[in-house]
C-alpha cells in the first residue's frame, strides 16, 4: 500500500486510489492532485509491469458449451414435451458446440487476482461494461512489452483555483 495518507482515514483512501487506478487503466489518463497522481502512478506502474511479465502466460484448450438455439430475431427456440401423467409443456431447444477458451497459468492467474484488489468492473464512455484486468492484459500489457518501467507519466498543471492545491495529468506515455 503506498505511503501517503492524504487527510482520510484508510477506507476513503483505499477508495479513491481504486476509482483513480480504474479511470486510469480505462482512460489512459486521469487529472488529479500531484500527491495522488504519484500514488496512483506507483500502483499503476506495479500493474502494469506485472501485466507485462505474465500477458504471454496461458494455454487454450477446446470446452464442450451447451447453448439455447435461437430463432431469426434472436429469441429462445422452444420445443413442446410431454411428461409421464401426459401433459403438455415446452421446453428451450438447446445445441452442443465446441468453444475454445484462454486458461491462465497459476503465476498469471494470481497476477490478475492481485490486480483485481486494485481494480474494479467499471463503464466506459458507451456504457459498456468494462473488465480493467482484461484490458490491462489485451491492450496495455503489448503496448508495453519492450519496455521495462517508466509506463507513466506526471503533467503539472498549476494551482487549483478553489483551494491552490497543485493538480497534475497522469497519462500513459
Amino acid at each position: 500500500m503506498p505511503n501517503r495518507k492524504m487527510g482520510r482515514a484508510s477506507d476513503q483512501r483505499t477508495a479513491i486510489l481504486k476509482n483513480m487506478v480504474t479511470t486510469m487503466i480505462i482512460n489512459g489518463k486521469v487529472e488529479t492532485t500531484v500527491a495522488r497522481a504519484k500514488e496512483v502512478s506507483a500502483i499503476v506502474e506495479g500493474l502494469v509491469a506485472s501485466a507485462v511479465k505474465e500477458k504471454d502466460n496461458f494455454t487454450t484448450k477446446e470446452i464442450t458449451v451447451s447453448a439455447a438455439k435461437l430463432d431469426g430475431k434472436g429469441k429462445k427456440v422452444l420445443k413442446t414435451k410431454t411428461s409421464k401423467s401426459g401433459a403438455q409443456y415446452e421446453v428451450v431447444d438447446r445445441e452442443v458446440k465446441t468453444k475454445t477458451v484462454q486458461v491462465d497459468d497459476p503465476s498469471r492467474l494470481a497476477a490478475r487476482k492481485a490486480m483485481m484488489k486494485w481494480l474494479i468492473k467499471s463503464h466506459d464512455s458507451e456504457g459498456y461494461v468494462v473488465n480493467p484486468t482484461n484490458k490491462l492484459f489485451d491492450e496495455i500489457a503489448p503496448r508495453y512489452a519492450g519496455r521495462t518501467g517508466g509506463y507513466t507519466r506526471i503533467i503539472r498543471l498549476g494551482a487549483r483555483r478553489g483551494d491552490g492545491s497543485e493538480m497534475a495529468i497522469l497519462e500513459f506515455v
